[in-house]
């Protein structure tokens, strides 16, 4: 005998399925599939630079705006790190990025606040209408490049990152970055001294060179935890420093 169905059955199912359904996970997905539109926004900052606080205060607000496929990524560099306030999201490593992109656009020096957008517009990073449009034309553009991601938090302090992506084309390499979500600092001395300044997705540390499918390790900053994190993926030219795909996950426990 077919057993019958009932409206109310079919009801519960439906409830069921929305209220256990992992849509967090089909959210990341959407992001990392081919054809769809994407706009990475590096933000080279500081906090002993005055003119920066201005432009945390401009991604704070787009990153409302564009809640999706836009990857908002901090780089606190270390060339102001002597001016009376050590910044101590800097590093050395993120100066250097910035200085590549220097090249790149045959610019006669490096500066803060700087955006570049998809490693193809650079421009002062606290102009929001020109960065708020600039995104609205990249998002136009889609990607032929699919990146599979996943992280999870291994023992204490241990972050393995695994990715998969067959569609690299010559010269492009996968680019892996630690992001920490959010953090405020009290600024006692330098440019900024007795002000709160709001920072979101700060660049932890980033790992490049890597291509087709593999893992790669992070290793968990003091005094976070994993809800603090998220790993953001991008492919980009090491020739011309275009970046043609993105995607983005949390960290599982």
């Amino acid at each position: 005998m077919i057993p019958i169905i009932t409206l109310s059955y079919v009801i519960r199912l439906l409830l069921f399925v929305f209220l256990f359904a992992d849509f967090s996970n089909y959210h990341r997905e959407v992001n990392a599939k081919k054809e769809v539109g994407f706009a990475v926004v590096e933000l080279f900052t500081s906090e002993g630079c005055s003119s920066c606080p201005a432009a945390d205060e401009a991604i704070i607000e787009l990153s409302k705006k564009f809640p999706e496929n836009v990857y908002f990524l901090g780089y606190h560099v270390d060339y102001w790190d002597h001016l009376g306030w050590k910044d101590e999201y800097s590093s050395k490593a993120f100066t250097k990025r910035q200085e590549q992109y220097a090249n790149e656009f045959n610019l006669n020096s490096i500066y803060t606040p700087q955006v570049v957008v998809n490693g193809k517009a650079e421009f002062v990073g606290s102009d929001k209408n020109k960065l708020e449009q600039t995104i609205q034309e990249e998002l136009k553009n889609k990607s032929g490049i699919t990146i599979g991601l996943n992280a999870k938090l291994e023992g204490q302090d241990k972050i393995n990152v695994t990715y998969k992506t067959n569609d690299l084309g010559n010269g492009e390499e996968l680019n892996i970055a630690l992001i920490q979500l959010m953090a405020t600092t009290q600024v006692k001395r330098g440019e900024n001294h007795d002000r709160e300044l709001h920072h979101i997705n700060i660049v932890r540390d980033l790992k490049n060179g890597y291509s087709n499918s593999s893992s790669v390790i992070f290793k968990l900053p003091p005094d976070l935890t994993a809800k603090d994190l998220k790993i953001v993926a991008f492919a980009q030219n090491k020739n011309d420093l275009r970046i043609n795909a993105a995607a983005e996950t949390y960290l599982n426990k």
